[in-house]
């Protein structure tokens, strides 16, 4: 290990791991040397919202975290469920909020967060919440449908 690398530790998904890391490297990099590739690197400005990650409970850009910063913090990933789909991927799917793809991993861990904060937002509330997240295919009006569905199924009693 050179003097320009360290060790840190993550709790990734709820998973321990550790892992060498570029002190310049920055969090979406590490993830992606890992093979969890659900967050993309698309502006590499922190402006798209293509590389949203969870940092313990604050969403970041991960394309402007540096990985260093992250050592004994919790992240989570587009991944961190595998098992099934959970409401708000759910209602992406029924809405068709979405085109190609790439920026649909961002708006759902946005969208998740909106709802913990707003379990009833309006349509205002969530263009607000959503305008650092791009989409270029212009799925703006579905996804405002695919929150409102999503936020309609979290509020109906299990």
């Amino acid at each position: 290990m050179s003097q320009t690398e360290r060790t840190i530790e993550i709790f990734l998904n709820d998973k321990p791991i550790r892992v060498t890391v570029g002190h310049h490297q920055t969090l979406i990099e590490v993830l992606q040397a890992q093979g969890l590739t659900g967050a993309r690197e698309s502006c590499a400005q922190g402006l798209c919202g293509c590389c949203t990650l969870k940092v313990n409970e604050t969403l970041v850009s991960g394309c402007l975290f540096l990985a260093v910063l992250a050592d004994g913090q919790r992240v989570q990933t587009i991944e961190a469920n595998e098992q099934a789909l959970d409401e708000v991927q759910q209602a992406f799917i029924e809405c068709g909020a979405f085109q190609c793809g790439y920026c649909t991993p961002g708006f759902i861990m946005m969208v998740r967060a909106l709802l913990d904060e707003n379990p009833d937002p309006s349509d205002e509330d969530i263009g607000h919440y959503l305008s650092g997240n791009l989409c270029r295919c212009a799925t703006y009006p579905e996804i405002i449908k695919a929150v409102q569905r999503a936020a309609s199924v979290r509020r109906v009693p299990s």
